[in-house]
Parts: C-alpha cells; sequence; structure tokens
C-alpha cells in the first residue's frame, strides 16, 4: 500500500468514526448506564461489619434514644421496647431483628417519566443531588449570594439534562422564602415542575407535608396513581445525633408514611462533634439511629419503603469545623455503603461534598475520590454527588455541568471491564498486524466498541494544545457556563399539565412566576 493510500485510509477511519459520535446513541446502548454494579472495593470485612451491627444494636438496647414523641413511645413500647430510667426508649435486641426481616428491599423510586424510574437494591449505583446550600455561587469570581426559589428551578431542570445525574433532591434552601409553609410547598412544587427524575426533599412540619401530598396527588393524576408510583421522596433527619429524636422530623416522617411517601431515614452525625472521632463508632452510631428509624417506621405501616441513610460527617479536628471533602469522608461513606449491603437495604449514602469554595483543583480531587469509593463500594443512592461546595454551604451551577462529567468517568470505572472471546481480541490483532495497516483507528472493532465501551465528556477538553489555543484557551469552568446557559436558556419541562398547574396555584401559595417557566423569560 503506497503512503498516500495509507494516509486516505486513516483519513477514512477518522471521518467514520467523527460521523457514529456525531450519531444519537440510544439509551440502551450507551457505555455506562444508572444502576451499574459496584462493590468491588470493601473498606471493612465480614467480621467488621459483624461487629458493628452487633456495637449499633447494644447502643439500641442499653442506651436508646431521648426525646421520642408520644406516638413513638407508644408504638415501640408497645412492640416490646422499654423507658430507662433516663427516660431513653430502648429497642430490644428481637424487635430490631424481626424489623430487619420485614422491612422492604425491592422497591423502585419512581419518577414522572418512567423510563427514568431507579431501583437502588443490590448493589446498583445511581448519582444525585443533595443538601441545603444557602448560597448560590459564581464559579468565575468566587461571590456568594443567598440562594432563591428561582434558583431551585433552574437548578433541576439543568439536572433534568445531566445524563449522569440520576435523581434531584434539592441541593439548596429558599432564602427567599421565610414562612415556613411556603418554603415547604414551593421547595416541593419547583423540583417537580423543573424535572422529571425522582424527586426528593424535606418539611419543617408535618401539615405541610399533608398540603405538599395533596398537591403530587394533582400532579399524578389522583392519590390512587399517585400511591402506586409515589414519585417523591422525603429526606428527613428525624434524628438530632448523638441518639436523640427530633420532634418536629418525626411528626412530618408519619405524615409521609400515612401519605405513601418513601422516606430516606437520615442520621448524620459529625466525627468528633456529634458522633465518635473513631471511624468504627461514627458508623455503629448512625447504623444504631438508623435502625432505631426502621423499627418505627415499620411500626407504623410494615414493609413501608425506606431508604438506609446512615451518613457520618467528619469534623477537622483541629477546628471542628465540618470537612466534607476528606478522605476519612470518602470512607466513612463506602463503610455505610457496605452496612446498607449487610442488611441488604436500600442504601443511601453522601459523597462529592468538596470544602472547596469554588470549582478548583482542590474541588476537583476532593469531589473524584469521595464520590468514587462511594460508587466503587457499591453505594445504591449516592447524595450531594453534583454541584456542591464548601461542605455543602453553596451550590454551583457550573460546577454541576462539570460534575456530570466527571460522574460519567466514575460511572465508567464501576462498569470495570468485560471478558470475553471477542473483547480479548485476538482475531482483531491477526488482522491489523497481517492484513491491515498496522494500526487500530479504522478497525470494525474500534467503530463498534468506540460508543459501547468508552465514555465521552461534554465540557472537559481532551484537544491538543494547537487546537485548545485555536479554540479560545477556554477552561473548564468557561466551558461549563456557556453549557448551562444553554440548557436555561432553552429547556424548559412542560410535564405538568397547564391545568393542573392552574390548579395548583389556584390551591396552594406557590411563588414561582409563570414567566420564569418559559423562554419569554429572557434567559
Amino acid at each position: 500500500m503506497s503512503k498516500n493510500e495509507v494516509v486516505a485510509k486513516r483519513r477514512g477511519g477518522r471521518q467514520a468514526r467523527r460521523e457514529l459520535r456525531a450519531a444519537p446513541i440510544p439509551a440502551e446502548k450507551r457505555p455506562v448506564q444508572p444502576g451499574m454494579v459496584g462493590g468491588l472495593y470493601q473498606p471493612l470485612s465480614e467480621r467488621d461489619k459483624r461487629r458493628i451491627h452487633q456495637a449499633a444494636l447494644d447502643m439500641l438496647g442499653r442506651i436508646g434514644l431521648v426525646d421520642a414523641i408520644p406516638s413513638c413511645m407508644e408504638l415501640v413500647t408497645e412492640a416490646g421496647g422499654t423507658l430507662s430510667e433516663e427516660g431513653r426508649l430502648l429497642f430490644p435486641r428481637a424487635l430490631v431483628e424481626d424489623t430487619l426481616a420485614k422491612a422492604a428491599r425491592r422497591f423502585p423510586l419512581y419518577a414522572q417519566d418512567p423510563a427514568r424510574d431507579i431501583e437502588p437494591w443490590g448493589k446498583r449505583v445511581y448519582f444525585g443531588t443533595a443538601g441545603a446550600a444557602v448560597h448560590i455561587v459564581d464559579a468565575e469570581t468566587g461571590a456568594y449570594r443567598e440562594s432563591a426559589l428561582a434558583d431551585l428551578y433552574d437548578i433541576a431542570r439543568l439536572v433534568d439534562k445531566m445524563e449522569h445525574i440520576h435523581f434531584f433532591q434539592r441541593p439548596i434552601v429558599l432564602r427567599d422564602m421565610t414562612e415556613p409553609r411556603e418554603l415547604d410547598l414551593n421547595t416541593c412544587y419547583a423540583a417537580v415542575a423543573g424535572t422529571t427524575k425522582h424527586v426528593g426533599t424535606s418539611f419543617f412540619q408535618p401539615e405541610h407535608v399533608d398540603e405538599a401530598i395533596d398537591m403530587l396527588h394533582l400532579i399524578a393524576g389522583g392519590e390512587d396513581k399517585w400511591r402506586a408510583r409515589p414519585f417523591v421522596s422525603m429526606s428527613t433527619c428525624f434524628v438530632v445525633p448523638p441518639l436523640k429524636f427530633a420532634e418536629d422530623a418525626c411528626r412530618c416522617l408519619e405524615a409521609a408514611v400515612r401519605g405513601g411517601m418513601p422516606i430516606l431515614l437520615l442520621a448524620a452525625g459529625q466525627a468528633g462533634a456529634t458522633s465518635p472521632a473513631a471511624l468504627a463508632g461514627a458508623v455503629a452510631q448512625e447504623v444504631a439511629e438508623v435502625l432505631a428509624g426502621l423499627v418505627y417506621v415499620n411500626l407504623i405501616s410494615p414493609g413501608h419503603p425506606c431508604l438506609f441513610g446512615s451518613w457520618p460527617f467528619v469534623s477537622d479536628l483541629r477546628t471542628g469545623a465540618m470537612s466534607g471533602g476528606s478522605g476519612e469522608q470518602a470512607v466513612l461513606s463506602a463503610a455505610c455503603a457496605q452496612m446498607a449491603h449487610f442488611y441488604d437495604l436500600p442504601g443511601a449514602v453522601p459523597a462529592g461534598m468538596t470544602d472547596s469554595k469554588v470549582p478548583d483543583a482542590q474541588s476537583g480531587f476532593e469531589k473524584g475520590y469521595t464520590v468514587a469509593l462511594a460508587a466503587q463500594a457499591g453505594g445504591n443512592l449516592i447524595y450531594e454527588a453534583a454541584g456542591m461546595h464548601a461542605s455543602l454551604l453553596g451550590f454551583c451551577f457550573e460546577s454541576c455541568v462539570i460534575d456530570n462529567d466527571m460522574l460519567g468517568a466514575i460511572m465508567r470505572t464501576v462498569r470495570g471491564i468485560e471478558v470475553t472471546d471477542d473483547n480479548l481480541s485476538v482475531e482483531a490483532v491477526r488482522q491489523v498486524c497481517i492484513e491491515g495497516p498496522g494500526h487500530f483507528l479504522g478497525h470494525p472493532q474500534t467503530l463498534e466498541l468506540m460508543e459501547k465501551d468508552y465514555v465521552y465528556p461534554d465540557v472537559a477538553d481532551r484537544t491538543s494544545p494547537k487546537e485548545w489555543l485555536e479554540q479560545g484557551s477556554t477552561n473548564v469552568v468557561q466551558r461549563a457556563r456557556k453549557r448551562t446557559q444553554e440548557i436555561l436558556a432553552s429547556h424548559y419541562p412542560h410535564h405538568i399539565d397547564p391545568d393542573v398547574d392552574a390548579r395548583i396555584r389556584q390551591n396552594f401559595p406557590i411563588r414561582l412566576p409563570l414567566r420564569n417557566m418559559s423562554p419569554k423569560a429572557g434567559c
């Protein structure tokens, strides 16, 4: 073959790859899918998990929890629990074990779009947002401003377009909503209006839960349809670590269970502050607290869908401040994923909570290892995995887009390497070395696998230095800002029927203007 023929063949291979890359890839043929199976990283041995379980049972049986509301106390004592002399509610081993035997294990988290339902059991991995940030971060200037209702709707519709963010839990607090009822109802509304993915939210008062569920009945098309496919779950910090019930949160929990809403049982002690500095002790305490919540919910409604949310956070012991991006946080979240597997319960863990205030190198490495270890451990639902900064105090739109690239790459590591006769490529090597041009660029196997086995970033840069300079020498934040602006200028979901939306606005104090929900807003 002449030199010109070789060059032409190489160009042909490159053109074929470009044409293939330009074609839309069906979801089922993409290299990574929601719910890929992890579990290879195991910081805890089987013996370690059993010892943590025994320590948790010991805490529940000997120390118990204080400040149980009357309904909780009645449920637990009628089932065999007791009150200690100090007024602490004790959970006997048999009650916990009976609960574990009947707890729900295989339940989907539904979405408004059934194609986006997720199945968080076994060691399947899904990424989502979460948090209670009170600020929005300007990625370029580093300025922080208070978060608002319009921001939450915009974040939801941005996440709606992020391939590797599989569910949406509200990541910010609406600082322009000062009245608790309006805050709770508008938070729920903005989230479900902005995305068709599964939504998580939280509430201050049980009356707000009841009202929000009435609103969700309208969106679902009736109470029966809501109960068949509840597409919103409630995140509840029903305990104030260490081992103390949160009274208002418990009342909200009971209202959500009655209303058919899945529950994220969230125990979030901070190691060295509100849970032990010893990492094993921090895990044991959070496991104990979540087990208490699991008993509580199952006494209200046996088999109610609950997510096992042991979330031990980390203190920088030099200052007492939370450190969301630490190596200790990474290993704690992975260990808690293992404990959910130990009980064969759908597990939820936090990761991606960088201490960095802006999307920079520190943000990248802290998010990278915390999320990767949680995913490799098989965390079913990895919350706070995108957009967060300053240990959950700030949310950044551009970081959400950057982190989507990171999550796709991490999910590719979860997928791993499949070894088959075809993938071992003996015949492909023979063809290239003996019959072909001496490279694999245009080989049929390469063209077949380039979209099935390889994940490509949206805003991360892979060009040569020459190409990068020719294209304007942009950095990842600048490219993410451009992508964010494109999405927010064009993507306005309309999955809620306008007549239903009008009824919602008639019956509930919705403060998100309609002008913010269409391109006429001039975004």
